[in-house]
């Protein structure tokens, strides 16, 4: 037990700005293996984002109850708030995966790309759509009159937690690409075994049976589908692209990953 706090809270250090600090973090630790074994929890982090994003929501709804433009702006703030929560981090990567496969068709430019910390045109134009894919879409969730805050709250619950379990699959079933030196992804890259995928899945299930039952069947299996989907599109992307995958590119899949998962729930909607 103690190992398995030990590695969700690393998870916790390394993927949000939750302070992990002091006493707690030299009780913690830190080592290539268990930052590797702490990719087991990355759907557990999932769980902090999405309870923020959805008290941030709730809030916004309950303050606001009945007026037309109440939703969009629980969107915006729950948003912001898991951007904050995060640090931006895996919109950071997404962004530097449009630059570095909108910039060359190259493998070796494309990394090259990738590296640099500053924005392009292809970042930039990926970051705002993304962003606003997902206003659109939790504010189009939240819009339901006749579900309450009921439909986007599941969605954040379902959306958060399932989009850090995709990027997984990718660890395991491609090899780490790129600058292993200077990568924070390679320490937890090079071995992901199926037990691991297997403990992440199980951080999965109670919110996932959350929606179910907040929900039903449809909501749950369209946003979980739109989730695969675009996983096998992202797996297909890097392996024909780079050959592997990069830091950034798990980034990318989770920010896509979320989005499919609003969409697909979005889907299930029906006008009265």
């Amino acid at each position: 037990m103690a190992s398995f706090v030990r590695h969700y809270l690393l998870a916790i250090q390394f993927f949000t700005r939750i302070p992990v600090t002091g006493r707690l973090a030299a009780w913690v630790g830190f080592s290539p293996a268990m930052l590797r074994a702490s990719a087991a929890h990355f759907p557990g982090v999932g769980w902090l984002v999405a309870a923020v994003c959805a008290a941030v929501a709730a809030l916004c709804l309950a303050a606001w109850p009945g007026q037309g433009f109440a939703p969009l702006v629980a969107a915006v703030l729950c948003t912001a708030a898991g951007i904050y929560m995060t640090g931006g981090f895996h919109e950071d990567g997404l962004a530097d995966v449009a630059d570095g496969l909108g910039g060359s068709v190259e493998r070796a430019r494309a990394l090259e790309i990738m590296k640099d910390s500053r924005i392009g045109a292809y970042g930039a134009m990926a970051l705002v759509l993304a962003l606003l894919a997902k206003v659109a879409l939790l504010a189009l969730l939240g819009a339901q009159a006749d579900r309450g805050a009921s439909a986007l709250l599941a969605a954040l619950c379902g959306g958060h937690v399932f989009s850090r379990w995709c990027p997984l699959v990718i660890v395991r079933s491609l090899p780490h690409v790129g600058d292993a030196a200077q990568s924070k992804s390679k320490p937890l890259a090079d071995q992901i075994t199926n037990t691991a995928l297997a403990i992440a899945g199980s951080w999965c299930f109670v919110p996932l049976a959350l929606v179910f039952i907040a929900e039903g069947a449809p909501f749950l299996i369209a946003g979980m589908a739109g989730s695969l989907l675009a996983l096998w599109w992202m797996r297909r992307l890097l392996a024909r692209r780079l050959q592997g995958f990069t830091g950034d590119g798990l980034g990318a899949t989770q920010q896509l990953c979320e989005i499919a998962f609003y969409l697909g729930a979005a889907l299930t909607l029906r006008t009265p």
